[in-house]
């Protein structure tokens, strides 16, 4: 089936600076993509490339196979959620979702019943006659919302939409959006997010972004239980990087490694070169804290504790190499105090990546 987006070869220069290096992308019909990365990562870029808001350097942008390059954003038929809303202040609600329609030159009675539907649609009927200004953050991106989806885009574009919000009013937009999903299955989602917490709600796949350039992609729980470079493992979960000595291979799968004196199997998530450094990406909800001298427990030393509100982080020194690691514990009955010794536990199974390639 043709893909409903084509990333082919697209790269974005201003002048010296390369924004986005040759990307190579495909989103399929119906699938929710989040492009996931730092601030100047390029998923922005990408996305606007996509758009029609940025001219590309090289390379071509498809939609349903046809290429698009070279037509501007109106002739594109995609909807596009921006972070700041973009309302028309003067506009009410109802005017600023029917805008796209009366461009598009759909006639008064269709626009008048697309644009009671889409405002239903986002739970935002009620409120057709008030302007922006007289609407909270969150009704406002449902209105954004509904704009984008009043012409019925085959693509929908969501960049950073709810990085304005706050901690709550993210929570319900998400849920928004799963819902939207759940109803419109056949529309394409290309969300830009630096959020993990919203990419792996939302998404399908994520296509994780580094430096300008596309590091790795994969669907949601691949990504996150068996990230295949270093830059995937640190950033998607805030996995440890704990380096440990290649011992042997057991299979394709499996392979055995040595820790501080003790062997642990770990799993290959990528291609490792012979002598590469490696090591176990770990989880910091993995990381059992012990007490100090426990059987099979490696010895570490408590430099800091922090109350995150569900529990607690536990910054770690291993006493064999120094490797400085995180865990979260959830309890307080013995929580160690800083500068305490304790024992480390770290679980079979965990992913081993390469150090220093492919990151």
């Amino acid at each position: 089936m043709t893909p409903a987006v084509e990333f082919r070869g697209i790269e974005v220069r201003f002048g010296r600076t390369r924004a986005l290096a040759p990307l190579d992308l495909t989103v399929a019909r119906g699938e929710t993509l989040a492009m996931l990365g730092p601030s100047g990562s390029g998923k922005s870029t990408a996305l606007k490339a996509l758009a029609g808001f940025v001219r590309p350097s090289a390379g071509r942008v498809l939609l349903d196979g046809r290429d698009v390059t070279d037509l501007p954003p109106h002739r594109r038929g995609l909807g596009v959620v921006v972070q700041s809303y973009a309302l028309f202040p003067h506009m009410r609600v109802d005017g600023n979702v029917a805008f796209g329609l009366r461009a598009h030159g759909v006639s008064k009675s269709d626009t008048t019943r697309r644009v009671g539907e889409v405002l239903d649609l986002v739970g935002m009927g009620q409120y057709a006659r008030r302007y922006p200004r007289e609407l909270s953050g969150g009704q406002q991106q449902r209105v954004a919302l509904a704009r984008a989806l009043a012409i019925r885009p085959r693509v929908l574009l969501l960049d950073e939409p709810l990085s304005a919000l706050d901690a709550a009013l993210r929570e319900d937009m998400v849920a928004e959006l799963l819902r939207l999903r759940a109803e419109l299955p056949d529309t394409t989602l290309v969300y830009v997010t630096h959020d993990q917490g919203e990419a792996l709600a939302l998404a399908d796949r994520i296509a994780l972004m580094r430096d300008s350039r596309l590091v790795e992609t994969g669907p949601c729980e691949q990504l996150y239980r068996r990230p295949a470079t270093e830059f995937a493992a640190s950033f998607l979960g805030a996995a440890n990087l704990i380096p440990v000595e290649l011992i042997r291979a057991e299979g394709d799968r499996l392979v055995t490694v040595r820790l501080g004196g003790r062997e642990l199997a770990a799993e290959p998530t990528g291609a490792i070169a012979d002598g590469q450094a490696v090591a176990l990406g770990v989880r910091p909800h993995r990381v059992e804290v012990r007490a100090a001298g426990s059987p099979d427990a490696l010895p570490a030393l408590v430099r800091g504790v922090r109350w995150r509100g569900s529990g607690y982080r536990v910054d770690l020194e291993l006493r064999h190499d120094g490797s400085e690691i995180r865990a979260e514990v959830s309890g307080v009955d013995g929580l160690p105090g800083v500068g305490e010794p304790v024992g480390v536990s770290i679980p079979d199974g965990c992913p081993l990546v390469g150090i220093g390639a492919g990151t």
